[in-house]
């Protein structure tokens, strides 16, 4: 990874400062594995109200399109929210904007992994364009798409 100084600094910053950060290189990438947890329904419906029978009722999810229960798509988007906050572009990295199209269903139970890969890492600005992959563990891409991520120096 190169350094690059925090936009508008002006002189020169010293090498241990945290005014400096990574930029991440095109192509890098990384990823996280998760199972989904019937809990993790739950757990998204506290926080966000969310009560959709799809993610509940499994005789009106097993009429359905989906042929049963399925996770919301924020349980399921949400390893990307770890993927870059933590390992790439790591912490203080934040999403300005996604563009994410939801493939297929996730079931409780199922092993899930997110993969981001650096498509674009400006230099004058810690702004960051990724490629963004959810797949389960038979491999079917269940979301992709791209985000646009600021990583805040720390």
């Amino acid at each position: 990874m190169l350094l690059a100084a925090r936009l508008g600094d002006t002189g020169q910053t010293p090498p241990n400062s945290p005014r400096l950060r990574a930029v991440p290189t095109v192509g890098q990438r990384a990823s996280r594995t998760r199972r989904v947890r019937a809990e993790d329904i739950e757990l998204f419906t506290e926080l966000t109200g969310d009560r959709n029978p799809l993610h509940y009722d499994e005789d009106a999810a097993a009429r359905s399109r989906f042929g049963g229960v399925i996770v919301q798509g924020g349980v399921t988007s949400g390893l990307l929210n770890a993927v870059v906050a933590e390992d790439l572009p790591g912490p203080g990295s934040v999403f300005l904007h996604v563009d994410w199209s939801f493939k297929a269903p996730v079931r409780p139970g199922d092993e899930i992994t997110a993969e981001v890969e650096v498509l674009e890492a400006r230099e004058d600005k810690p702004i960051t364009r990724l490629r963004t992959t959810i797949a389960n563990a038979e491999g079917t891409v269940v979301l992709d798409g791209t985000a646009l991520v600021w990583t805040e120096p720390l």
